[in-house]
Formats: C-alpha cells, sequence, structure tokens
C-alpha cells in the first residue's frame, strides 16, 4: 500500500495545532511472569517450611502445575500496582477440582497460609468473587459485600461476590482477565466481565498463586503495567 509520509507529517502537525493527539497504547509492554520452563522470578511460601517449592509446583509441557499441598503460594519477585493481568487455568482433567486464588498487591509477609492482600478467586464453582484478606480495604456493591471480623485465621477481612458465574467445566481451560486501575478492580472470565470492586487500596504488591487443594494447571500469566 503506498504510504505518502509527507502527508502523514502534515496531517500529524495539524492535529497537534487543533488539540488533538495521536493514540498511543496505554501501559508498558506486557511480561510473561510465568516463562513456559521454570519458576523463576517467584518466590515460595509454604504452612510447611520444610517443603520445597519443586515438591508443589513443576513445569510440564509448558503448563505451571501446582499439586495443591500443603497450603501456601507463589509469588512474584518484583512488585505491581496498576495493571492488567491474564491468567489461563483449568483444574486437572479427570481430577477433582478444588480451591486456589489469585493473589493480587500482596504487602509485607505471610500472616497464615495468607498474606495481606487482594484475591481473585480461583476456588471451582466461585471463580469471580473477590476477597481482601488481613484489613486489605476494598467496596463493592452492597446486596453482594461481606465483612468477617477478628476471623480466627484471616482477621478483618472483606469480600464480593461474583455478579455471574461463568466458568468452564471442570478440566477445561479458563481465562481470567484482572484489571487494577488505581482504587478499581474488574474481574472478566472468558470473555464476560463478573465483578468489580471499588476503593480498594492502592499500594504496590507481589502477585501470587495458591495452592490451596485440588491439582491445577496454569499456562498464561502475563502483565501488562497500566503506568
Amino acid at each position: 500500500m503506498y504510504c505518502n509520509t509527507g502527508l502523514l507529517s502534515i496531517l500529524a502537525a495539524v492535529m497537534i495545532l487543533c488539540g488533538m493527539t495521536v493514540a498511543e497504547e496505554p501501559g508498558g509492554k506486557p511480561l510473561d511472569l510465568f516463562n513456559g520452563k521454570n519458576l523463576d522470578g517467584w518466590q515460595w511460601f509454604s504452612i510447611e517450611p520444610d517443603v520445597k517449592m519443586k515438591n508443589v509446583w513443576s513445569v510440564t509441557d509448558a503448563v505451571l502445575v501446582c499439586n495443591g499441598e500443603p497450603t501456601g503460594y507463589i509469588a512474584t519477585e518484583e512488585d505491581y500496582k496498576n495493571f492488567r493481568l491474564i491468567v489461563e487455568w483449568r483444574w486437572a482433567p479427570g481430577a477433582e477440582p478444588g480451591n486456589n486464588g489469585v493473589l493480587l498487591r500482596i504487602t509485607g509477609k505471610p500472616i497464615s497460609f495468607l498474606p495481606k492482600c487482594v484475591e481473585a478467586q480461583l476456588k471451582s464453582g466461585s471463580a469471580g468473587d473477590i476477597w481482601g484478606f488481613y484489613g486489605y480495604k476494598l467496596k463493592g456493591a452492597e446486596e453482594r459485600f461481606t465483612s468477617v471480623e477478628n476471623h480466627d485465621l484471616l482477621g478483618n477481612f472483606v469480600g464480593v461476590g461474583k455478579i455471574k458465574a461463568n466458568e468452564n467445566a471442570p478440566g477445561e481451560w479458563n481465562r481470567y482477565e484482572i484489571t487494577f486501575d488505581g482504587g478499581v478492580l474488574t474481574l472478566v472470565i472468558n470473555g464476560e466481565k463478573v465483578n468489580e470492586a471499588t476503593d480498594c487500596d492502592v499500594v504496590p504488591g507481589k502477585i501470587g498463586l495458591q495452592s490451596e487443594g485440588g491439582v491445577i494447571h496454569f499456562r498464561t500469566v502475563q502483565l501488562a503495567p497500566l503506568d
């Protein structure tokens, strides 16, 4: 296709003079937090400190496999605040699905089996729920909002139930699109918006994946910074 570069330059100048700007892709270059080969860039936390990461988390054919036991989580070495995160997951085909979650804006050390953070739920049948643990603050629609104080394991925590369920059947792949922009957290599963939380604590923190019962697979963990 013929392209007149001189004409394009003139058009750009006219747009600037008229107060218009050429659209640019927002945010930074997407980062593959899981490289498809190993767990470089991730840390391991477990309620059983003598258990090694490789005994719970492994990579097979470019798929990150979590055995689900013992309870704990892996977390990125780097902190992120505003981002769009893509996570593709499935429960191991032929096995009983369990519990898990994507942990966001992790701050501080583990308090029990979780740190202070907000969670995008992955529990089978509950994917799309949002939880804020150990005093992490967030709000949501009143009819779907839960608040618990002085829980034995989770301290003060709050949650926003999903708007709708949109998980595929256990054993099939799902796609999470998680957008954290300032105080707003938006969750999309398989192309449908399933939840939103507002007035979230705006702090940089790590990204985490849980080990919490049930064998789960991840094939994509990709983050695009928004600032």
